[in-house]
């Protein structure tokens, strides 16, 4: 299932110029609009508890547990031993599971905690993004999935703590 969702999802690369533009768009400079928009969101509402917990989750989920994962496991990314139509270019390094929807899944789930709304946003965002680099070759469907339940839960988990010694 997950290959076939993987080659269905991939087959609209290259369809039309727009569209792999859009998905270029989503796959890569999303994240950085994600970022600065999060920061503005701090800055503007002098909200450092919710730095330092997204700071945390972001942590634990991209650098702890998504590398821990791919030193004992790897999965080779979709373009390495396949023939499809790659969108962004990346280097064959081990895909499950995603950084990209690991941190920006996280970083949703604890804005999600401080603004409901904007925490929405975030989600849908993250998912785009995730979907995104699916379409464009660098990630399976699993990738995306596994990132995004690591995320939201050491969002989770780093919240829980905080609150339980009053961060």
């Amino acid at each position: 299932m997950n290959e076939q969702l993987f080659y269905y999802l991939n087959s609209f690369a290259g369809r039309a110029v727009w569209l792999d533009d859009l998905i270029i768009f989503f796959g890569t400079y999303l994240a950085y609009i994600l970022v600065a928009v999060f920061l503005i969101v701090v800055i503007r509402d002098k909200n450092w508890k919710m730095l330092f917990i997204s700071a945390a989750s972001v942590f634990l989920s991209r650098l702890v547990v998504t590398e821990l994962i791919r030193f004992f496991y790897f999965l080779p990314r979709p373009f390495v031993n396949n023939t499809i139509y790659q969108l962004i270019s990346h280097d064959a390094s081990g895909s499950f599971p995603s950084g990209h929807a690991a941190f920006f899944f996280a970083l949703a789930m604890v804005i999600y905690f401080f603004h409901k709304k904007w925490g929405m946003v975030f989600f849908v965002c993250a998912l785009l993004m995730g979907m995104a680099r699916i379409v464009a070759g660098i990630h399976w469907p699993i990738d995306i999935l596994g990132g995004a339940v690591i995320g939201i839960f050491s969002a989770w988990l780093v919240n829980k703590i905080s609150k339980r010694y009053n961060f």
